[in-house]
């Protein structure tokens, strides 16, 4: 008698396991469905920015003929989590000030047709708005190197007088 009844909740058990396996790979499709289909997958707004940046130097490189632009590269692309707009930084060989505010104005002016061409290519729910600005950290870099140039040509003139004063004595 008692194995009978242990026989049957062995069954019932492997019953219940069958059924729980089912119920756990049904929550695990629509969970796979509803993550595929949400915005908030981690990471994506990082994925869709690079590839706005690489979609829009080849753009800027192949289908923009403005001269005024001349050679710009794209260093960052910040997109909001709706995908409604869209910061496009970049750098530019002539780093005057005039320069910078023609080639700002250029793009912005020409966000319309960029934005026209990158729809073309990407292939998203929402188009971002392009908002050109001008990145100013390869500038902060250039101008920290060179400090920290300066401290290590101070450091080594120094250590060079410390040298000959100590050859002196």
């Amino acid at each position: 008698m008692k194995y009978l009844k242990f026989k049957r909740s062995l069954v019932h058990f492997k019953w219940y396991l069958a059924l729980l396996d089912e119920s756990n790979a049904i929550i695990r499709c629509l969970a796979y469905i509803m993550a595929k289909n949400s915005k908030s997958i981690p990471g994506r707004g990082l994925r869709v920015a690079d590839q706005i940046q690489q979609d829009l130097s080849l753009i800027i490189c192949a289908e923009l003929r403005d001269p005024r632009v001349g050679m710009v590269t794209l260093t960052e692309v910040q997109v909001t989590p709706d995908y409604a707009h869209a910061k496009v930084y970049f750098t530019t060989l002539r780093d005057t000030p005039e320069q910078i505010k023609i080639i700002l104005t250029c793009l912005n002016n020409a966000a319309g047709f960029l934005r026209m061409h990158l729809g073309k290519r990407l292939h998203i729910h929402t188009l971002p708005q392009l908002h050109f600005v001008h990145d100013i950290s390869t500038m902060h870099g250039m101008a920290m190197s060179k400090l920290i140039d300066e401290a290590i040509g101070t450091r080594q003139k120094d250590s060079d007088r410390d040298v000959n004063s100590e050859s002196d004595r």
